[in-house]
């Protein structure tokens, strides 16, 4: 197994790419690299993913846009669901976290490698649905699930993993609802219960979800209450199991260890309530490399520290392995994805700092202004040119705090030139707006150098399809200018 990245080579005067011998590319841990697997220089000159020529693709497709790379997000399925086979002697099932890009093509592919899906809203349940992920691997989650969310998950017959005393109540109502209309006998709900574990991770607070004061899941003190709630109602509810997550972005190994035993112990309270629980979902987190200074374990070794620690937890208990779930979502596309920008302004303030614009920003990728979050770029058409450069790459919304990236080390940079950003794969589409209504970009997933469009660039007609003008708002061109 490949765990250690080739050394970046900001800091030697040229613009980094991998160096990923094709033999080991299914083998190479993608969250551990800046850029796509099969990224490389053409003769050109340019920076090429997928075999596709980026500069290429903007003439193409335009900017900004996101390019995906197939190899690359497949790498990383095949990897989590290898290592679980691998590590964990019982059952597992990885299990994509779709909220980090949520979009019929990446729900295939994650379907077509064998993983199931979570998904946190109706929408991207909708979107899964249609991509054809079968519903028996979805899982719901998310802290204030609307009832027409509930509905929706019981009709499809998903798991939902309920998070709170009014989801459990009122899943229970739906759930007698359902059963009184239909004459036919319905299944009981399948649902798993998201516990609070008062794990502390170091991570960006906003992003930490296992400590105790937190939005998420039942707190430790209501834990055995609801396993006697769900065991009064086991007629209309099936608890299969419990879930947790701690955060993400995480580069630490020993809070997942700490996680399992935590949940292995409300495992067995379980069985006091008669409750016989199956599952254990121990959420995701693993983090990516945004930056050279980035040193995240690889896919395996996460894995295997995982499924130790249950194995362990499970034989100290005596109790039977469990079918252990994994959520995993930055970690499986975030290096697959780069997004690629044209330039255009540049400001100089003397002593202070050169600004170079890019022809989008925060309305594509909100992290930076958000989380503060560090990301690092290349000049995809001069990918020899020495870099001599320190700027500021700052987006193009009237915004001061629309920054990408502060004290990149570029080649001096040209109007039109193609600046690429790496590592956007997550939290960038599925968080972007129309922030200053802009279009939201294309996308497109390369391979084996082929480039097929998934996500269509918006239009200015797009931005207006919903937008409603009362009639008495309406009125003739010659009344609205003054005299």
């Amino acid at each position: 197994m490949v765990s250690t990245p080739p050394a970046a080579t900001h800091n030697s005067g040229r613009q980094y790419v991998p160096d990923v011998p094709e033999s080991v590319l299914d083998q190479a841990s993608p969250n551990q690299f800046l850029m796509p697997l099969t990224a490389q220089v053409n003769g050109k000159d340019h920076l090429e993913i997928g075999g596709c020529d980026v500069v290429t693709l903007v003439q193409q497709f335009g900017s900004p846009l996101y390019v995906l790379d197939e190899a690359t997000l497949r790498a990383a399925c095949r990897q989590y669901r290898q290592a679980f086979q691998r590590h964990y002697p019982g059952e597992s099932l990885v299990i994509y976290a779709s909220k980090a890009w949520n979009c019929l093509a990446v729900c295939a592919i994650a379907a077509s490698e064998g993983l199931g899906l979570d998904v946190v809203s109706g929408g991207e349940l909708h979107t899964a649905l249609t991509a054809g992920v079968d519903p028996s691997v979805i899982y719901l989650h998310g802290n204030n699930k609307s009832v027409d969310e509930l509905q929706m998950a019981i009709a499809t017959g998903i798991t939902i993993v309920v998070d709170n005393w009014l989801e459990l109540e009122t899943l229970v109502e739906l759930a007698k609802a359902t059963s009184a209309a239909d004459e036919s006998p319905q299944a009981p709900v399948r649902i798993m219960l998201r516990l609070t574990p008062g794990i502390e991770c170091h991570t960006h607070d906003y992003i930490r979800t296992g400590h105790l004061d937190s939005k998420f899941g039942f707190d430790p003190d209501q834990i055995e209450s609801v396993f006697a709630f769900v065991q009064q109602h086991s007629t209309v509810l099936h608890c299969v199991g419990l879930h947790a997550h701690i955060g993400s972005q995480i580069f630490e190994l020993q809070p997942h260890q700490d996680l399992a035993g935590v949940l292995v112990q409300w495992l067995v309270k379980a069985a006091d309530y008669g409750l016989t629980l199956e599952e254990l979902d121990i959420g995701g987190g693993l983090g990516i490399r945004y930056t050279e200074s980035d040193d995240p374990p690889s896919i395996d070794q996460w894995t295997q520290v995982i499924c130790k620690a249950v194995v362990d937890a499970c034989g100290d208990r005596q109790i039977p392995l469990p079918k252990l779930i994994a959520e995993p979502g930055r970690s499986l596309i975030g290096s697959a994805c780069v997004t690629a920008y044209t330039l255009g302004s540049q400001k100089t303030v003397p002593g202070i700092r050169t600004y170079v614009t890019v022809d989008g920003g925060m309305s594509d990728n909100p992290r930076p202004i958000t989380y503060q979050s560090l990301y690092r770029t290349v000049v995809a058409n001069r990918m020899s040119a020495p870099m001599t450069e320190a700027v500021t790459v700052a987006g193009k919304h009237c915004e001061s705090g629309d920054v990408l990236i502060k004290d990149a080390t570029l080649p001096p940079t040209h109007p039109g030139d193609i600046l690429v950003v790496m590592g956007t794969g997550a939290y960038n589409y599925s968080m972007a707006s129309n922030y200053n209504r802009l279009p939201r970009p294309a996308s497109v997933l390369v391979g084996e150098g082929d480039a097929s469009l998934i996500l269509r660039r918006e239009t200015y007609a797009d931005l207006l399809a919903h937008d409603c003008l009362p009639h008495r708002l309406t009125r003739p061109p010659s009344e609205g200018s003054g005299s």
